[in-house]
Protein backbone atom coordinates (compact mmCIF):
# COMPACT_ATOMS: atom_id res chain seq x y z
CA UNK A 1 0.00 0.00 0.00
CA UNK A 2 1.09 3.16 -0.38
CA UNK A 3 0.20 6.20 0.94
CA UNK A 4 -0.54 9.93 -0.49
CA UNK A 5 0.87 13.02 1.17
CA UNK A 6 -2.08 15.32 0.94
CA UNK A 7 -0.81 18.92 1.87
CA UNK A 8 -2.63 21.80 2.51
CA UNK A 9 -2.11 25.50 1.29
CA UNK A 10 -0.66 26.41 4.74
CA UNK A 11 1.73 23.96 4.69
CA UNK A 12 2.84 24.64 1.01
CA UNK A 13 3.18 28.31 1.64
CA UNK A 14 4.85 27.56 4.80
CA UNK A 15 7.47 25.17 2.68
CA UNK A 16 7.95 27.65 0.13
CA UNK A 17 8.81 30.58 2.83
CA UNK A 18 11.23 28.42 4.62
CA UNK A 19 12.87 27.49 1.02
CA UNK A 20 13.21 31.30 -0.15
CA UNK A 21 14.89 31.69 3.41
CA UNK A 22 17.37 28.53 3.06
CA UNK A 23 18.09 30.13 -0.58
CA UNK A 24 18.59 33.26 0.69
CA UNK A 25 21.55 32.24 3.61
CA UNK A 26 23.16 29.80 0.41
CA UNK A 27 23.13 33.03 -1.65
CA UNK A 28 24.59 35.54 0.99
CA UNK A 29 27.32 32.38 2.16
CA UNK A 30 28.31 32.13 -1.76
CA UNK A 31 28.45 35.96 -1.39
CA UNK A 32 31.08 35.61 1.78
CA UNK A 33 32.64 33.36 0.61
CA UNK A 34 33.74 35.14 -2.58
CA UNK A 35 34.17 38.26 -0.13
CA UNK A 36 36.64 36.32 1.95
CA UNK A 37 38.84 34.88 -1.71
CA UNK A 38 38.92 38.63 -2.82
CA UNK A 39 40.34 39.80 0.75
CA UNK A 40 42.97 37.33 0.72
CA UNK A 41 44.03 38.32 -3.12
CA UNK A 42 44.20 41.61 -2.53
CA UNK A 43 45.96 41.29 0.89
CA UNK A 44 48.70 39.60 -0.80
CA UNK A 45 52.26 41.49 -0.58
CA UNK A 46 53.89 40.17 -3.66
CA UNK A 47 52.60 41.05 -7.28
CA UNK A 48 49.81 38.03 -8.28
CA UNK A 49 50.70 35.70 -10.37
CA UNK A 50 48.46 36.02 -13.45
CA UNK A 51 45.51 33.63 -12.92
CA UNK A 52 44.92 35.35 -9.28
CA UNK A 53 45.30 38.61 -10.83
CA UNK A 54 42.53 37.14 -13.63
CA UNK A 55 40.12 35.39 -10.49
CA UNK A 56 40.61 38.73 -8.75
CA UNK A 57 39.21 40.85 -11.72
CA UNK A 58 36.20 38.06 -11.87
CA UNK A 59 35.82 38.14 -8.60
CA UNK A 60 35.74 41.83 -8.22
CA UNK A 61 33.39 42.24 -11.34
CA UNK A 62 30.52 39.39 -10.03
CA UNK A 63 30.49 41.13 -6.57
CA UNK A 64 29.93 44.64 -7.78
CA UNK A 65 27.07 43.14 -9.99
CA UNK A 66 25.31 41.95 -7.23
Amino acid sequence: MSKKIVLDGNDLSNFQTMWGIKKQDLDMKKRLSKMKLLDSLIAKPEPLAAYEEGLKKKLIDELMSN
